[in-house]
């Protein structure tokens, strides 16, 4: 199945599910919708934080339809499940945002790590929250990010455990992704970035975890939901975690 055949699902609330390896081939993305007011501090804070925020498209205010990501895209109902943030509270979720769309609205479209899963798929990499039908794990670290203007806070990573042989091709991989986050920001142990327990993420499920296991940690696409806390705009919109928009670009294409 391609990105236009779930995203018509999904308008039909056909499907509503974490998106982890859906459509294989295609890019999944992060996306974060707020007033034209906020949009130019937001744009320089992914700027300055280009790993947790790799850019793949940024709408014109009221622009709803982003057809530089594929036929049809509409940001407003084709995302599994969105978050509704209101002066930095998370306060809502809903399956589409028809009656909360704004004229001055700029969508900010981000790259996602759920992209590089299929080439470690095929390169016979097990992705356990994959096998195990689960989100991805994800955590608050104490690692921060570049503030810009209103916008700032720690930097969120997810986590995928792999043996040893695995977890090194699984970064050599990632990194020829650098639109999906790239390489990996931490190996290893946990509490060296700030995350007290790996079996109780901040976001998605519990992580699947296998004797020798090593963890590897890849900066995350929710990132700017702690950001939006800070910068407290009166009304903005994510995707819930893990829920993303996925597209008609193919992982291995370029970004220009």
């Amino acid at each position: 199945m391609g990105g236009y055949e779930l995203r018509q699902r999904i308008r039909a609330g056909e499907f509503n599910g974490q998106t982890s390896g859906q459509c294989p081939g295609y890019q999944q993305a992060n996306v974060v919708i707020l007033p034209a007011s906020s949009a130019d501090d937001f744009l320089r804070y992914c700027v300055s934080n280009p790993k947790p925020c790799p850019i793949l498209a940024v709408g014109e205010p009221g622009q709803a339809k982003l057809t530089q990501l594929g036929h049809d895209v509409d940001i407003r109902r084709d995302i599994p499940a969105y978050r509704v943030f209101r002066h930095g509270e998370a306060v809502a979720s809903c399956d589409n945002i028809m009656d909360l769309w704004q004229s001055d609205f700029v969508a900010f479209v981000l790259g996602c790590s759920f992209s590089f899963e299929a080439a470690l798929q095929r390169a016979g990499i097990t992705i356990g929250h994959i096998a195990a039908q689960r989100n991805v794990p994800m955590y608050i670290t104490q690692i921060p990010t570049q503030a810009a203007g209103s916008f700032s806070g720690p930097l969120v990573v997810s986590m995928r455990a792999f043996n040893p042989a695995q977890a090194i091709r699984a970064i050599v991989l990632s990194e020829r992704y650098p639109h999906a986050h790239g390489a990996p920001v931490h190996i290893g142990d946990p509490t060296a970035i700030g995350i007290a327990d790996i079996h109780q993420p901040d976001f998605g499920d519990p992580p699947v975890l296998q004797d020798g296991d090593i963890a590897v940690f890849w900066a995350c696409g929710v990132t700017p939901q702690l950001a939006l806390r800070q910068a407290a705009p009166a009304l903005a919109i994510t995707h819930q975690p893990g829920h993303m928009l996925i597209t008609d670009l193919p992982t291995d294409g370029t970004i220009t």
